[in-house]
């Protein structure tokens, strides 16, 4: 297999690399236990839809969010995206706040709990996307610390959720988030094997990386703690090398004490999946 080579997550932007600030969200909800996993640890990424829509007021001031279909990669410019991890019943709400702005996000889905309660249907789905929204793959079953998987799992998850998107929507699957946000050199391997054009992590680096045909992107990720005038900073392009610094940190505590890590995401970080609750 081809190995991965990806730029330097803290290399200086070059004049022909566009920066996208792209922030990444899971369920709006003023009732977290309605919409999405109800682990502990996915309690502090629900907003209530007040506080969501301070956020979005303070993104919209650098400018209203693209798609990445519409941002052209090769050429240098400024651009802010809104993705949308998971699939909860929320998505919605959340696709008709940002549409009564005149915008559009990328949703998602963990197609294995499409139907599921606290998740969107197949018509939901389908709605997100005559609405204008990216539909994407989040993989099939949310498998914890998605770059421990095999290869072939990870093959596996992108292909049946690829397919399984593809049937619902008469259209090829070419964007996906990673599970978790982990990567490793397999990870993006995987998804550039697999076919996928598109794959957002939870680093946060506002310059794409590239792994063959496939563009590599960052994200932040705000949580219920988040204030309000980091993200009105980071939507203005300011921050970003404070963030990766404090995602790498927490990556290298990770790698120091992998069976601590392991617990807190068996037991903290979502509920068994394949039943309704």
């Amino acid at each position: 297999m081809t190995s991965s080579r990806v730029f330097d997550p803290l290399a200086r932007a070059t004049s022909v690399r566009p920066e996208l600030a792209t922030f990444t969200y899971h369920d709006v909800t003023d009732d977290p236990s309605d919409s999405g996993f109800q682990r502990p640890a996915a309690m502090r990424y629900k907003l209530t839809r007040a506080a969501f829509a301070r956020h979005l007021d303070a993104i919209g001031v650098g400018g209203p969010p693209s798609r990445i279909f519409d941002v052209n990669l090769a050429i240098p410019g400024r651009h802010h995206l809104l993705t949308f991890d998971d699939g909860g019943q929320s998505a919605v709400a959340v696709a008709d706040e940002i549409a009564r702005r005149g915008w559009l996000g990328h949703f998602f889905v963990v197609t294995r709990l499409i139907g599921t309660r606290r998740f969107l249907t197949v018509s939901e789905v389908r709605y997100l996307r005559s609405c204008g929204h990216v539909i994407g793959s989040h993989s099939h079953t949310h498998p914890d610390i998605f770059r421990e998987q095999p290869r072939t799992r990870m093959d596996d998850e992108w292909r049946v959720s690829g397919d399984i998107l593809a049937q619902i929507l008469g259209e090829s699957c070419v964007a996906a988030s990673v599970p978790g946000g982990d990567i490793a050199p397999a990870v993006l391997d995987s998804a550039a094997d697999i076919g996928l054009r598109y794959l957002f992590t939870s680093q946060p680096w506002l310059s794409p990386r590239r792994v063959r045909t496939c563009w590599i992107l960052g994200r932040y990720a705000p949580t219920t703690a988040t204030p309000l005038e980091q993200v009105a900073a980071l939507a203005q392009f300011r921050g970003w090398r404070g963030a990766l610094l404090v995602r790498r940190l927490k990556d290298l505590a990770r790698a120091s004490l992998p069976t601590l890590y392991r617990h807190y995401v068996r037991t903290q970080t979502r509920e068994f999946i394949g039943g309704t609750d």
